[in-house]
């Protein structure tokens, strides 16, 4: 059993990823920590209350992270991130409230917290920005040798960025917190654009979901065919929408599911190619490569799995009552 954390900006796919751990008997989801990107903190704290409660999890804690880059005093949402994810980060699906509030402890402290409670047995899974881990490393350096696995979604080694030609779009939330991430020594995972942009999602699989008839099978729906028209237009010919931040979490709990390289990582934090992750040349010939990027994916193995633990999750969801979902107009 793994002790998982995912820290998201509860996006659509960050969405999907929290069905994927829900979904995994080998994993219990401890709990999710809130960062920013594809929505605001808080519409993304709102988002992961609101969507383990219709997922029949209540009793996974969030936690409210920093809400804004380290170089940075505010955040303000992209217009090309409203665009993929939705005014609300959710496909502009409406459901109801969570009727219960984020923890008053703060996710930085959480994170520490949970390293020195779990030890190796701890997974911490990134998928926005990477300020708290960031931040927790800082004040608590010990943890870097405590904590277990960290396996972010983000970056891009071997393919062009989402953002701009070499930058991909959660490194580019906080170049700086992402650089200190990759030289602080801590052990990490890249599941970057590499890969999951191998892995792509259709309406014939959104269609399985709608079938069920359940109130997260209809979000689901819902919620993943808006992501699928952001594509279509952004990316027409892709065939589908990648699945980023799930791939992340699938890795975390079967690692076998990519191919890696080791290397030593860093982002550029200075003139036109901020934001690039790259090979470090200083750290070029240190034979302790603190990260491994996947670089080739199983994605017939991972999408087998993919829309069976998801779907097991909105099929469950029957039981849970719930009121509907419904398109915002």
């Amino acid at each position: 059993m793994k002790n998982i954390i995912l820290d998201l900006d509860t996006g659509i796919d960050d969405t999907l990823a929290i069905a994927y751990a829900l979904g995994s008997p080998e994993a219990k989801l401890i709990g999710i920590t809130g960062t920013y990107g594809n929505v605001t903190v808080d519409q993304g704290v709102r988002n992961a209350l609101a969507v383990t409660e219709l997922f029949g999890h209540p009793e996974v804690p969030v936690y409210r992270g920093i809400d804004h880059p380290e170089t940075k005093e505010t955040f303000t949402v992209s217009k090309g991130s409203a665009f993929i994810h939705g005014a609300n980060g959710i496909g502009d699906v409406d459901i109801p409230d969570a009727t219960r509030d984020a923890e008053s402890e703060p996710a930085v402290d959480f994170i520490i917290d949970a390293a020195k409670t779990y030890g190796k047995e701890l997974t911490y899974v990134p998928t926005g920005a990477m300020t708290n881990i960031a931040a927790a490393l800082r004040r608590a350096p010990e943890i870097r040798n405590l904590i277990g696995d960290i396996v972010l979604m983000g970056g891009a080694l071997t393919v062009p960025g989402n953002v701009n030609a070499w930058t991909e779009a959660n490194i580019s939330q906080d170049p700086e917190a992402a650089d200190y991430l990759f030289r602080s020594g801590v052990r990490t995972e890249m599941i970057g654009l590499d890969v999951t942009m191998q892995t792509l999602l259709t309406r014939a699989e959104t269609a399985q979901w709608r079938e069920l008839s359940t109130p997260a099978g209809r979000f689901l729906a819902d919620m993943t065919d808006y992501y699928i028209a952001a594509y279509e237009k952004t990316a027409p010919g892709l065939g589908g929408c990648g699945l980023h931040d799930p791939l992340a979490v699938a890795t975390a709990i079967d690692p076998t599911l990519v191919a890696t390289l080791p290397i030593n990582l860093k982002v550029d934090l200075d003139g036109p190619t901020r934001g690039r992750t790259i090979g470090d040349y200083d750290r070029l010939n240190d034979p302790f490569k603190t990260t491994s990027v996947a670089i080739a994916v199983n994605k017939s193995r991972f999408l087998d799995d993919f829309m069976r633990r998801v779907t097991s999750v909105a099929a469950a969801s029957a039981d849970q009552g719930g009121e509907d979902v419904r398109a915002q107009a």
